[in-house]
């Protein structure tokens, strides 16, 4: 038996963060339910590229999902899903602070139907303090929780982040570990409860070294100011002679001494404690004179920590993601499949199922309460 078989959840969120959620939920066997706009449904509905007549990302994201469509300002709303609430375990939103309050949907008075819903809300900057109807992105919270300032080089402006850091690791992961936790107190108080993920207050985690320099010892640390910010030569990233870059991490002494040999990095430059920008040009020199595939080569079995920077392209051909079977299974929408998302649960407790399908558009209405 799945892990979460029999739990119901209701998703009215949309986009990324609730619904990647909703897919790690649905993917341990939950039941899924998403709430969706007439007519249009959720905006990743509209995004491209395109996969047959869904969209590929919304596919990837809703696999094995249901979906119904209503009218949530409706004078009607709350009575047709009255049937789910009190049927659900978990509901799921990243509205705006007050928005489900306006459409009576919020905690308060969904607990009163099902005091064992656990209520999960999703927002940028949480439920309370003077931030919390801040319009934002994932790219503000970066900014505000100090993390952008973290990423450019020792004299250049902060880097342009290419993943959404914010929505998947402090939104949608810190979620995923609530839900599962206050389903775990229900089993002893027989209550629900509701869940206030800030995705601004969950990224200061990524940063606990600096927060530990910082309240320590003063020392905040800066862009090119730190270990894992460009201050060693240690922990760097290389551009080799033919435009690739190699990723070089050989932090531990043992780990550096193989990496300098090598290399062939000069025996002056080698104590990088004596002058760590000395030794870190230094080393640029050495992997700028030879191409990607000569480095390849070199680090190839080699306990050196350092690996070829790969395209994502190359990244999911890799023989290593091959044998471990990450893209074996398939989302699809209608006849057109697409690898799934490997998602970060064991396959002892995932659905087995190797192709599901992402839900056309109110498909499962039936499972709403009839119009009054």
């Amino acid at each position: 038996m799945l892990p979460l078989a029999g739990i119901r959840v209701l998703d009215f969120s949309t986009l990324l963060p609730g619904p990647l959620a909703g897919l790690f939920l649905v993917e341990a066997g939950a039941e899924v339910i998403k709430m969706e706009r007439p007519g249009t449904g959720d905006e990743m509905r509209t995004y491209t590229p395109r996969l047959g007549e869904e969209s590929a990302n919304f596919v990837l994201l809703n696999r094995g999902k249901k979906s119904i469509a209503i009218d949530l300002k409706a004078p009607d709303a709350l009575a047709r899903l009255t049937p789910l609430i009190e049927s659900s375990d978990a509901l799921i939103e990243q509205f705006r602070p007050g928005v489900m309050e306006r459409l009576g949907l919020d905690y308060a008075a969904l607990s009163r139907i099902n005091p064992r819903l656990i209520y999960c809300s999703i927002t940028g900057f949480g439920q309370t303090g003077p931030r919390r109807d801040m319009a934002a992105h994932d790219l503000n919270y970066l900014a505000l929780a100090g993390m952008l300032s973290l990423t450019g080089d020792r004299d250049g402006a902060p880097g342009m982040p290419h993943m959404p850091i914010a929505d998947i690791a402090a939104g949608t992961y810190p979620a995923l570990v609530n839900i599962l936790l206050a389903l775990l107190r229900r089993q002893q108080t027989g209550r629900g409860c509701q869940l206030d993920i800030s995705m601004t207050d969950n990224l200061f985690v990524l940063s606990y070294w600096g927060l530990a320099a910082g309240f320590a010892a003063g020392d905040w640390p800066r862009a090119g100011s730190a270990l894992t910010t460009g201050a060693s030569p240690r922990y760097q990233i290389y551009r080799t002679a033919d435009g690739g870059y190699l990723s070089a991490g050989p932090i531990e002494q043992r780990f550096w001494d193989l990496f300098c040999r090598l290399i062939g990095l000069d025996a002056a430059l080698r104590d990088d404690a004596k002058d760590p920008a000395a030794t870190r040009a230094g080393v640029a020199v050495r992997i700028a004179a030879h191409p990607t595939a000569h480095w390849r080569q070199v680090f190839e079995g080699q306990d050196a920590c350092c690996a070829i920077v790969a395209s994502l392209e190359e990244a999911v051909r890799d023989p290593h993601v091959i044998a471990r079977r990450l893209f074996e299974r398939h989302a699809s929408a209608g006849a057109a499949t697409i690898p799934a998302l490997p998602v970060p649960i064991d396959p002892t407790l995932r659905d087995t199922a190797i192709s599901r399908s992402a839900p056309h558009l109110g498909a499962d209405g039936d499972l709403l309460g009839a119009a009054v």
